[in-house]
């Protein structure tokens, strides 16, 4: 009989086939949640309400290094790179990331993996003080109570304030988003990206670092898997075999199913740049993006302690490839 599994996550295609049960992990039965993501967030690192679920992969570093009952297996559903969503007020004086320092920057949250990711870069790959900064945050709970980083300068914006209008306004000069408002994708001349070829700085990016930003990782309760340490290996495999078979549906273009024109050399463009496993799985794979994960949270004062890599994840799917 197979072990029924509540899992919340996002319906990506590269979890379709776990979604609609064309794949499913071995000795497991998984019943999907579709949910939005802060309501994952919030009761899983909180409550852990799921058996799994995937998690902001820097909210799941802090808790993990905190000793959080939970513990990941080095899957990642959701990557993006993120200079494209740093925006920034035409008006703000601000023509180059070192031109941040001394002004107002809005972000959802200080934990969020796409700002900590977006600090990260500011500092490491143009020399952006951090400490420089004033920090606007949105939310005005977090996902997870966690000490405030003490050399930074945050403030929480007052309810019903939108960040988006405070940015067209003068009120903010930059936002890092998570993803762009629609109002500022408008055309407003009020409003531009901080990088303004923001695809080709991207592609550098990776072509120098190696690094293709994690934004989040799959998770379950380490009770769970310290009961049964196979689900770990058996839930891995079946993530991977979801992957390839997106993998496959995409490769195929010749029924044009996909409503994209010239879709098939934008996916060849991708290859091209990150590979035939262009979605990699496994720690190996990956070591060095999330080594930089971990180093960007200790620098931004959210780990008293770098946490050894291997320590997030089940040890028996370290190996897995």
């Amino acid at each position: 009989m197979r072990k029924v599994l509540t899992i919340a996550g996002g319906d990506y295609d590269r979890t379709q086939a776990l979604i609609d049960g064309r794949i499913t992990p071995e000795g497991i039965q998984l019943k999907w949640l579709n949910l939005p993501y802060m309501e994952i967030w919030k009761r899983m690192l909180n409550d852990y309400e799921f058996d799994v679920s995937e998690l902001s992969f820097a909210s799941y570093i802090i808790a993990r290094a905190s000793g959080r009952p939970l513990i990941a297996i080095p899957v990642f559903p959701l990557r993006l790179f993120r200079h494209s969503y740093m925006m920034i007020n035409a008006d703000s004086g601000v023509g180059a990331p070192k031109d941040l320092e001394g002004k107002r920057v809005g972000l959802a949250e200080f934990q969020q993996t796409a700002t900590v990711w977006a600090r990260g870069i500011l500092q490491h790959e143009y020399g952006v003080d951090l400490t420089k900064i004033d920090w606007f945050t949105w939310k005005a709970k977090d996902r997870m109570a966690i000490d405030a980083p003490r050399s930074y300068r945050i403030q929480t914006l007052p309810a019903g304030n939108r960040p988006d209008q405070m940015l067209i306004d003068g009120e903010l000069d930059a936002l890092i988003c998570s993803t762009i408002f629609p109002s500022l994708l408008t055309g407003n001349p009020k409003v531009r990206r901080l990088f303004d070829d923001s695809r080709r700085v991207e592609t550098d990016y990776y072509k120098k670092t190696g690094i293709f930003p994690i934004m989040h990782t799959v998770a379950m309760r380490e009770e769970l898997w310290r009961e049964e340490p196979s689900i770990a290996v058996s839930l891995y495999q079946a993530f991977d075999a979801a992957k390839k078979l997106a993998y496959k549906d995409l490769d195929d273009v010749s029924r044009q199913r996909i409503t994209l024109l010239w879709y098939g050399d934008l996916l060849n463009e991708q290859k091209k740049l990150l590979g035939a496993d262009h979605w990699p799985y496994g720690v190996e794979k990956n070591r060095r993006t999330i080594q930089a994960l971990i180093d960007y949270l200790f620098e931004q004062e959210m780990l008293p302690k770098k946490p050894a890599l291997e320590e997030l994840f089940a040890p028996n799917t370290l190996m897995l490839e």
